[in-house]
């Protein structure tokens, strides 16, 4: 089938592939975003994979929905809305034709799949330009954070996350042990140091410090020890929590720069935008 415009397909659903998806929007380009069949984005305020649980999602200024099927998505593409298809595969590439296609996923590691034959940026760490993907675009906090580039690869994953007012560790809520989630907390709400988060198997997973949970996973997904799955901002201002943030956004912006630079995306940008008055 022939791509519906400038049509570019994202694969995940999670904050950075928001911000990416959300900034192409408003550029005029149309978007199918594919996801897992139980998304684990822990800002889900802020994250169209969020689409899959409640069926639409509006982020910021753009909407995203749940596309059941293939077969919805041209009607929400007229529409100006993002549909979220679970396709893990990207299988939808046998039935759409995309300009270009991102992987989001931050999975940190060389992709295993075969490249594809659209243009493909990588966003982070795991990508090497030249080899695996087209373009990669820096996702680490720092002076190259949403740069585009074009041979080579991003900066290796620290593992540290960006401090917030002398935080840095204790900002990401980890699982203590493996277990399921529930009875987890509304994001946005403020906590008091020791209060109640969720309940991993009934044993409560507490704040560390008093702050705003800008993230957590859904209740009913299973976790392994380790695993990350909340984010406590101790600046407890409750709008960050549904706001895009400024890495996702210069992320996005890198993405935009990639596509654009290439002639063949522009024009078929420029014309699809033309064709809309």
């Amino acid at each position: 089938m022939e791509s519906a415009g400038a049509l570019i397909l994202i694969r995940g659903g999670g904050d950075l592939a928001t911000g990416v998806a959300v900034r192409l929007q408003r550029c005029g380009f149309n978007l199918i975003v594919t996801e897992l069949e139980k998304p684990r984005a822990v800002r889900r305020e802020v994250t169209f994979a969020e689409a899959v649980y409640r069926g639409a999602i509006v982020v910021e200024d753009v909407r995203a929905a749940f596309a059941p099927s293939a077969d919805e998505i041209p009607a929400l593409v007229e529409s100006g809305i993002v549909p979220v298809l679970v396709d893990p595969d990207a299988s939808v590439q046998d039935t759409y034709t995309f300009l270009a296609v991102i992987d989001a996923r931050m999975r940190k590691r060389s992709p295993r799949e075969s490249r594809p034959t659209p243009f493909l940026v990588g966003l982070g760490p795991g990508f090497t330009a030249g080899h695996d993907c087209d373009a990669v675009v820096e996702t680490n906090r720092g002076h190259a954070m949403g740069r585009v580039i074009w041979e080579g690869c991003a900066e290796a994953d620290t593992g540290v996350p960006e401090a917030v007012t002398g935080f840095d560790h204790e900002r990401v809520l980890r699982a203590p042990h493996g277990g399921t989630i529930a009875a987890g907390v509304p994001i946005g709400t403020i906590l008091q140091e020791g209060a109640t988060i969720a309940l991993i198997d009934g044993d409560v997973l507490k704040a560390p410090f008093y702050g705003v949970l800008r993230g957590l996973l859904h209740d009913g997904l299973t976790v392994e020890a380790g695993d990350k799955l909340g984010d406590l901002d101790p600046r407890a201002d409750p709008g960050y929590a549904f706001r895009i943030s400024d890495k996702a956004l210069a992320v996005g912006g890198g993405v935009l720069e990639a596509l654009l630079s290439q002639p063949a995306i522009r024009a078929q940008w420029a014309k699809a935008n033309a064709a809309q008055g």
